[in-house]
């Protein structure tokens, strides 16, 4: 199998790409830039987007590395699913692997190793099924529905004390799909543990959309690690079939925009004190009065039916100017379409101290912060708390317009 090892946003050096593989990474990830080399008929140069990770396409392992520390990456993803809050320090597992699916899978290992050495979770699953003896409540409607005539089996509904329950589904599904993927013997060592502790919980597939949630209280708090990277490579994994049919891809990927912008605004609810529903992702609003021209600021918060703050979370790094133009303009349409004084633009990394452009014959004022993802974790719920305050002094201004 042909190995590509690519870097976010940087250009790589000429590969040699059959049509066919160069079509497939086209289709598998559409954010990476190909260009043909000059004076050759089968060089491409490859250039990624914010999307990293690993992917298997037909006879291809395409490998992406995160600009940030892979430990950081994973947990900005995991705090972006809600697996915890900025009080938690980062994870205490430390790799020395170069790629993402092999930190994740020893993490997942790590992890799991953990949590099962303080006991292995139980709880109760509602079970129904016929049996010849009489356990919790028959389900007299289907005995009539099914056996109208035949006393045996009984059909009933009982609850089990059982190791196949939501938490462990999730470990063991995400410990297959990552033990589909190429990995060396240390990182499956874990993933195997895993298989052989949950040898009794029953084998599931969750949609990376639909991955269900879990709640944590004292008596299961020592699975909150292992089911926070869990839940992360379920709700990123890629295995989807290509549309000729004939090749599939499998792996992982993560969009790095997405999980800054989800960051920020879990981050900021926090710090705020708000709702999901007061303090919006991705609220739809438009441009023009006809409705024809949608927008989607990442943030917005809402005060009953009334926008009291809007502003976007961008995944890039800037200076005072270097700040894109189409950001501002989008930033000025947001604060346009929602009648507002202010609008916000945040980036992930910024060397300039915040900056605030107000616009000409319009009077809008365009604020731009960055909140430094690489520094300490102490450092970054510092910023938070700036970003947060000045969150609310813009409320504050549209509350008074």
């Amino acid at each position: 199998m042909q190995e590509i090892n690519l870097r976010e946003y940087e250009t790589s050096a000429p590969l040699c790409l059959t049509v066919p593989q160069r079509d497939a990474i086209r289709r598998a990830v559409p954010s990476i830039d190909i260009t043909p080399v000059d004076g050759t008929d089968d060089q491409y140069t490859l250039r990624p987007g914010s999307i990293v990770g690993a992917l298997e396409i037909g006879d291809l392992s395409l490998h992406i590395k995160p600009k940030l520390d892979i430990n950081r990456v994973l947990w900005l993803a995991c705090y972006a699913l809600g697996a915890f809050d900025l009080r938690r320090e980062q994870f205490s597992f430390k790799s020395e692997q170069p790629e993402l699916i092999a930190v994740l899978a020893q993490a997942l290992g790590d992890a799991a190793g953990k949590a099962f050495a303080r006991g292995l979770l139980q709880g109760y699953r509602v079970r129904e099924e016929a049996l010849h003896t009489v356990r919790g409540r028959i389900m007299v409607a289907e005995q009539i529905r099914r056996r109208f005539d035949m006393p045996l089996p009984v059909e009933v509904r009982y609850d089990e004390y059982t190791e196949d329950i939501l938490p462990n589904r999730l470990i063991k599904a995400a410990a297959a799909l990552l033990g589909r993927m190429q990995l060396s013997e240390e990182a499956r060592r874990g993933l195997r543990h895993i298989d052989a502790t949950l040898v009794n919980v029953m084998p599931e597939r969750y949609r990376p959309n639909d991955v269900p949630e879990v709640k944590f209280d004292r008596l299961n708090g020592h699975y909150e690690e292992v089911v926070g990277l869990a839940r992360l490579v379920l709700a990123h994994q890629s295995f989807e079939p290509l549309r000729d049919g004939e090749v599939r891809a499998r792996g992982l990927l993560v969009n790095m925009n997405e999980v800054f912008q989800c960051f920020v605004t879990r981050a900021l609810r926090e710090q705020l004190g708000v709702s999901e529903h007061a303090l919006r992702q991705g609220w739809a609003c438009t441009l023009a009065e006809s409705g024809k021209v949608p927008l989607e600021p990442d943030l917005s918060w809402w005060d009953g039916g009334t926008c009291v703050f809007v502003g976007d979370a961008k995944y890039k790094r800037i200076d005072d100017r270097s700040i894109p133009n189409a950001d501002l303009y989008q930033a000025l349409a947001y604060a346009t379409a929602l009648n507002l004084s202010d609008t916000l633009l945040v980036y992930a990394k910024g060397e300039a101290e915040p900056v605030v452009h107000t616009v000409r014959n319009a009077g809008k004022r365009l604020e731009v912060v960055a909140v430094d993802i690489e520094g300490s974790i102490e450092d970054i719920r510092a910023r938070i708390g700036e970003l947060a305050g000045k969150v609310r002094a813009q409320r504050q201004r549209a509350e008074a317009q």
